[in-house]
């Protein structure tokens, strides 16, 4: 169990290193889906299978497949032959506040004790237990939560209408 969880993480983490590091889209969002898939093994190692289900089905599948065509419709290709997106000054300030941030996380998993991040263990079993795990998740989802959801929802629709209008203007 432990060696799975090592090699899952393991996995997780070089594959999104190798998502931000490619340069061509369509690789870097094929990265992501295998990021997701890790993140989805490491759900089942936690039992927790409707998330896992609900990683693969929507984040590896829906969503990515969006990326994948409006990437594909606007037709991103490689950088101008002229260019070395490389050490491009954006580059530059995004790799130091990823370090910045990392550093952070550091100081602050030092700081919390770690019995502090842990809940009773009868809290969460015991709210699954009168409603289910699917109800557990859905209730909040859509009471407390409807807004941010259907906002998240006119987002993406708003990104695929505005990757239809960048690509109609080249044809």
């Amino acid at each position: 169990m432990t060696f799975a969880f090592w090699f899952f993480a393991g996995a997780a983490i070089l594959a999104s290193f190798l998502c931000i590091t490619r340069r061509s889209p369509v690789s870097s969002a094929l990265w992501l889906i295998t990021t997701l898939f890790n993140v989805a093994a490491l759900f089942v190692l936690l039992d927790a299978h409707f998330l896992a289900a609900v990683q693969v089905l929507v984040y590896a599948g829906a969503i990515m497949v969006l990326f994948l065509f409006v990437i594909m419709l606007l037709n991103l290709g490689d950088a101008a032959p002229g260019e070395n997106p490389r050490w491009s000054p954006s580059r530059v300030v995004g790799f130091l506040a990823g370090l910045g941030l990392l550093a952070e996380l550091l100081v602050l998993r030092s700081a919390v004790p770690p019995d502090a991040i842990r809940l009773p263990p009868g809290v969460v079993a015991g709210e699954m237990a009168g409603h289910g795990a699917v109800q557990s998740l859905a209730v909040p989802l859509f009471q407390a939560y409807l807004v941010p959801f259907e906002i998240t929802s006119l987002m993406l629709l708003a990104a695929i209408v505005g990757a239809v209008v960048l690509a109609k203007r080249r044809l």
